[in-house]
């Protein structure tokens, strides 16, 4: 699992959001130990003219944003982890974004993993059957 929702700033672009979801998801199994083929990434874009930092679009910035979110189960990861994959992703994805504006975030959603799951199961149910 997880679920990734990525929000890029501007037009539609398949090349950028595919690279996006590619290195997302690639940080996501690197620095977060998520297995590649449960997760799920879901893009959405959005005009400059509807993105607003500090009361200003983007087009009036002249910049670029996006919005991370990765849902992970509680108490899978540490606050290191968590802390280096911000930044990481970040970081890749100023080499994604040209006039990247500062405020652009990630968000991991520490779910409870009773409460959280794919397939009709929760992940408290996998984490019993797998007797750990």
């Amino acid at each position: 699992m997880p679920h990734i929702n990525i929000q890029l700033s501007g037009p539609r672009d398949r090349e950028l959001g595919r690279r996006a979801a590619q290195v997302v998801s690639r940080l996501t199994a690197d620095i977060l130990g998520k297995v590649p083929a449960d997760m799920a990434v879901a893009l959405d874009y959005i005009a400059d003219e509807d993105w607003l930092v500090g009361g200003k679009s983007l087009a009036e910035l002249s910049a670029a944003s996006y919005f991370v979110e990765v849902s992970i189960t509680d108490e899978t990861n540490t606050k290191a982890e968590k802390a280096r994959f911000i930044r990481e992703v970040h970081e890749a994805m100023t080499g994604l974004r040209p006039a990247l504006h500062e405020v652009s975030y990630v968000y991991l959603i520490d779910a409870r993993a009773a409460a959280y799951g794919f397939g009709g199961r929760t992940q408290e149910w996998r984490h019993q059957k797998a007797g750990v």
